[in-house]
This record gives C-alpha cells, structure tokens and sequence, in this order.
C-alpha cells in the first residue's frame, strides 16, 4: 500500500495542495467545537468524555484528510470514525439496553458481519458510491430507537433524531459529486456540520440518560 498516493474524491478539490479544500478543511472545527462542548457537558460521565475525546480525533483526522489527502489520512479518518462507532455501540449496549459487558462486547464484533452484509445489498444501488458505508450506522440506530420505543420512550425519539440527521448527512456526502456541476464547492462540508451536530446529539442523549437514571437511584 502507497501512504503517500494522493486521494482527490470530492467535487472542491482540483489539484493536490494542502489548502486545495478549503472549506472542507475548515468545516472540521465543527467537530472540534462540538467535542470541547460536549466535554464540558459531561463533567463527571466517563463514557461521554471518552466519546467526546473520540469526536475531538474525528475532526483531527478528517482535517488531515482534506489538507494532505493521501492515503494515510483517510486511514486515521476512517480509523477515528469507527473507533467512535464501536465505541457508542458498546456504550449503548451498557446503558441503554443494559446488556453485561460480554453480551455488550459480543454486540460490537457482530457489527462487522452486519456492516458487510448491509454494504454488500446496498452497492447495487450505485447513486450512493462510498456513502453506502454509513448506511448500516444509521439503519443501526433506528433499530435501536424500535428497540426502546416502549421502554425508553424518550431515549427512542433521541435516538430516532440522530438516525434522522445521519440520514441527511448521509445525502450531502452522496451528491457532493452529482451536484458538482451546480454547486463548484460541493457539499461535502455540510456532511461535516450535520455529523458533528449528530454525533454531539448521540453523545447528549447518553448523557441525559444516565442524569435520568442517577437521579431515579438505578
């Protein structure tokens, strides 16, 4: 594997300089601000400043990906966000499903079978390229939101919005290259305002959960 192949995959860039995506570069301070937030907001919630440390590496790696873009820094991008992926899958079992740990930890390695399984249905449908990935996330926290539905009636609309803003997200990544023609910077950036919006959303709701339970003796 060449690390230092260059990448150009989204509609702004046009040459291989480290500033040749401005926007999508500087739109990462979303995450940042949205991690520094959400560290402050969860004080003593161990989970929640491990996810916000999580989403702090997110922007990181996603900056370097759109100044450098070469292979190595889709690596760290790709890394951080599945890092923070797992991370919540594992959380929301504890938490919010109160799985033991093993069954928790069984949960996320079952996620990988599921991810290739969804990805590989869903590439026939060739308008959502590599945003196809991130389907199986979002389809993933819908069916955690049915799953608490009765039980967790508001920790299920939490998590039913945070499918929601993912889904849309999802779109801005997938027509950042359809839309080229129309739109010279693309949208990309708008994948990250609406995932560092979503993902500090996922992080409130666990947050809010656990106050909720404290506060009720479990």
């Amino acid at each position: 594997m060449d690390l230092s192949k260059p990448i150009d995959i989204y509609c702004e860039r046009l040459d291989i300089g480290i500033w040749a995506e401005p926007i999508n570069a500087v739109t990462n301070i979303a995450f940042i601000l949205a991690a520094i937030i959400m560290w402050l907001r969860c004080k003593n919630l161990v989970e929640g400043k491990i996810l916000s440390f999580l989403l702090f590496s997110i922007g990181c790696g996603s900056f370097l990906f759109h100044t450098y873009a070469q292979t190595w820094a889709a690596l760290l991008d790709v890394t951080a966000i599945l890092i923070f992926i797992l991370t919540y899958i594992f959380v929301a079992n504890r938490r919010f499903l109160v799985w033991s740990k093993m069954v928790s930890l069984i949960g996320v390695i079952l996620f990988f079978p599921y991810q290739l399984l969804l990805v590989s249905i869903l590439s026939n449908i060739q308008f959502f390229g590599s945003s196809v990935q991130y389907i199986p996330v979002a389809i993933l926290i819908f069916i955690y939101s049915g799953l608490l539905r009765k039980s967790e009636p508001n920790l299920s609309r939490g998590l039913f919005i945070g499918a929601a803003i993912l889904c849309l997200s999802i779109i801005s990544r997938t027509v950042d290259e359809p839309l080229c023609s129309i739109l010279s910077v693309g949208t990309h950036f708008v994948w990250h305002i609406l995932n560092a919006i979503m993902l500090s959303w996922m992080i409130e709701i666990l947050r809010r959960h656990m106050l909720a339970g404290y506060s009720l003796g479990r």
